[in-house]
């Protein structure tokens, strides 16, 4: 799958703070899993559009 995040976003967010190169690649990985998960119960709930309540 392709980048979900914007890795100048999340280095803007977490402002001073040093970020470690492979902590883009699990935040990505996470991002993944959730969007996952919120289609999954989006379709459990036979809708095709994914909602915030799903998240």
């Amino acid at each position: 799958m392709a980048d979900l995040i914007v890795k100048a976003a999340v280095k803007d967010e977490l402002d001073e703070m040093n970020v470690a190169s492979d902590f883009y690649e699990a935040l990505d990985a996470e991002v993944e899993e959730l969007l996952e998960d919120a289609a999954r119960r989006a379709d459990a709930n036979d809708r095709k559009t994914v909602q915030p309540r799903d998240l």
